[in-house]
């Protein structure tokens, strides 16, 4: 069996940005924020593999977005992406969510 490493890296990072996003609440954060707390995973994560995946989850409507007219871009998440990082909902593929162990 041979595992898609990019496919896991790209899941992985999604749902590290959930979690960073969850913590930055209910302020939110800017992409230098969110890169930062990605490659303490990724050392090599680029800001355009993580607008990528930001992106993603903005189509997914797990994150809002505001792409400012510098450039930067300033993301928070939803009330479903809540939903998602707290487990109170079910997530669909793409995300590598870890299953909830706990009770409660």
């Amino acid at each position: 069996m041979t595992i898609d490493q990019a496919k896991v890296r790209r899941e992985n990072m999604r749902w590290q940005i959930l979690l960073t996003l969850n913590n930055a609440r209910p302020i939110g954060a800017y992409e230098e924020v969110v890169l930062s707390v990605v490659q303490a995973m990724y050392l090599d994560a680029t800001p355009l593999e993580l607008r990528r995946e930001i992106d993603y989850l903005a189509d997914r409507k797990l994150v809002a977005v505001v792409k400012e007219p510098s450039g930067r871009w300033f993301a928070d998440l939803t009330r479903y992406g809540i939903d998602v990082a707290e487990y109170t909902v079910d997530v669909d593929a793409g995300i590598a969510r870890p299953v909830k162990y706990w009770g409660g």
